[in-house]
């Protein structure tokens, strides 16, 4: 058994072990737990329609912290940005959305939110915006009013993920030597 110690001799650890005990049997809610540790929501498949993925991303989010880029259009500067994405996030909170605004760069902020079931109905309300160049949520780009209009028309994923396809489509036959798999697959 520890020996006993004067209260006054504790240092750190001891009082990390002394928490760490009266933790050990506190019942703790589920709403006090960190957002890693919480159980994940039940899904209602019911709920999703499979001719729109965003459904499914939907309710797997609901209840999770996300985070959706956002440029704004023209060349503003950080100020500018600033007060720009201010007025978007007193929108949204005059909705009831719970969002938080760090501004990134000279035209981009992230806009962070605890639910993110709600981050579709948002990336709407922003596209909508006459300042909004694009929104990107969950690697999609979505393209706002205020885009240029060949940015429209570009394809909607990430210019990288398109840029890594066609570098594929280039060299189909290029085999990594050091994969025994596709060695063995050829083989047979």
């Amino acid at each position: 058994p520890p020996k006993k110690k004067d209260i006054r001799d504790y240092n750190d650890a001891d009082m990390a072990r002394l928490l760490e005990q009266w933790e050990k049997d506190d019942d703790i809610e589920e709403g006090d737990l960190p957002e890693h540790k919480r159980p994940p929501a039940p899904i209602d498949f019911s709920k999703i329609d499979p001719g729109k993925p965003e459904s499914i991303l939907k309710l797997t989010k609901k209840g999770k912290t996300l985070m959706m880029f956002v440029t704004v259009s023209g060349n503003p500067t950080e100020k500018e940005t600033e007060e720009i994405t201010s007025l978007w996030q007193g929108g949204l909170f005059n909705a009831n959305y719970d969002v938080q605004r760090f501004i990134v760069g000279s035209n981009r902020a992230i806009f962070m939110l605890r639910d993110g079931g709600y981050a579709w109905e948002i990336k709407d309300f922003l596209v909508n915006q006459e300042r909004c160049a694009d929104v990107t949520l969950e690697g999609q780009v979505y393209p706002g009013k205020g885009a240029d209009e060949n940015e429209k028309v570009k394809n909607k994923t990430k210019p990288e993920k398109a840029k890594k396809k066609k570098d594929a489509e280039k060299k189909p036959d290029s085999i990594k030597e050091d994969n025994r798999a596709t060695k063995q697959r050829e083989e047979l």
